[in-house]
């Protein structure tokens, strides 16, 4: 009879205690954000920081109270953006993919070490000591931090160079790395970018050249070879405009040290559409290193000179110039000597009706602004 009475009053208390806590819920509860929840569904949950707030949960409370743009999250790149952007009904936009590169090649075998480091394996604590072993204070000095800070793995060092390596399809371009390092040679660049500039000692001379055989030594060759004027120098180093960037690959070219990194296997040359070109001349007054030939009204062709810069296949109007990955290396001895445009003899009745539709294309204009 006790152990019945004992089961009846702790079945009671479970049933009163279960109702004042349902009561309290219904009573406290946090009305939940249906679209917040969407958002935090949407993002990749990899926690990891790179969109500057406390993990996902944070990023998607920012995201739906609108203190964040929909492409916060720098891992989730542009697919995510569209998901997000589609659940707060606003426009993604295009979004560049991003990863970190080592802004270095000071491995031991061109930036010689300056005294044996026994000590912790760590960059951040090698640096405190006499600004690291190597003889370039601005060297990477391999020790591993930003490898051990990567949570995707997407670090190694090269243990016989003394260097860190990114594997770029790994990276989600969370920017750790780059918080981490102590000498500042992580950077997060376009992924698409084939040519970049490799060193950030801002040296120059034998002032970089005495510690790192690929250093730059701001000599500003690789700005005067660009076309574009997509380079400037700024405190001795070369600042590539990413807007402005063709890829030609002339700078790396021109470089001296090798400073200027460039993806050479990933060149591209253009080619010409021979039975679709009608000798209009346009791609060759568009090319700026001489690279095509053809006399106008004559199927023209492309030389080896060609940098694959691609100019001259956006200016085409027939569409006849395709891009495609270089098979052997550029050859600048092909270039073309650059001739004047012939300019064009008029008879007087041509010269008479071209100020006549010159008069009447005016006239046309004026009487449109008066409407």
């Amino acid at each position: 009879m006790n152990i019945l009475w004992a089961v009846l009053v702790l079945g009671a208390m479970g049933a009163l205690f279960g109702a004042l806590l349902t009561y309290t819920a219904r009573v406290f509860a946090v009305p939940k954000d249906e679209k917040r929840d969407a958002v935090r569904e949407a993002l990749p949950g990899a926690n990891c920081g790179g969109c500057g707030y406390p993990g996902c949960d944070g990023c998607a409370d920012a995201i739906a109270a609108g203190r964040a743009p929909v492409n916060q999250c720098p891992v989730g790149g542009s697919d995510v953006a569209k998901k997000i952007a589609a659940i707060m009904g606003v426009e993604a936009g295009e979004q560049e993919k991003m990863v970190a590169r080592v802004v270095c090649q000071g491995g031991t075998d061109n930036c010689k070490a300056r005294f044996e480091y026994q000590g912790i394996k760590d960059c951040i604590a090698a640096s405190v000591v006499s600004d690291g072993y190597k003889s370039c204070k601005f060297a990477c000095m391999g020790l591993g931090t930003c490898a051990r800070e990567c949570p995707f793995g997407a670090i190694h060092i090269d243990e016989s160079r003394h260097i860190a390596v990114v594997d770029e399809e790994k990276c989600q371009s969370c920017g750790k790395c780059v918080s981490v390092c102590p000498k500042g040679v992580m950077e997060l660049r376009p992924a698409k970018q084939k040519v970049d500039v490799a060193c950030h000692n801002p040296g120059v001379g034998k002032a970089v050249s005495s510690n790192c055989q690929t250093g730059c030594i701001g000599c500003g060759k690789c700005m005067r070879a660009c076309k574009f004027e997509a380079i400037t120098m700024v405190n001795g180093l070369p600042k590539i405009d990413y807007s402005k960037c063709r890829q030609c690959m002339m700078c790396a070219e021109a470089c001296p040290t090798e400073a200027m990194k460039a993806n050479f296997d990933e060149r591209l040359e253009a080619v010409i559409k021979r039975e679709e070109c009608i000798g209009c001349t346009m791609c060759a007054r568009t090319c700026t290193f001489n690279a095509i030939v053809g006399a106008p009204k004559e199927k023209h062709r492309v030389t080896e000179a060609c940098t694959g810069c691609g100019a001259c296949a956006e200016k085409c109007p027939k569409k006849c110039i395709t891009m495609r990955v270089r098979y052997r290396p550029r050859d600048p001895q092909a270039a073309v000597e650059k001739r004047e445009p012939v300019k064009p003899q008029f008879t007087p009745e041509q010269l008479a009706k071209i100020e006549a539709a010159k008069k009447a294309k005016a006239a046309a204009e004026a009487a449109k602004k008066d409407t």
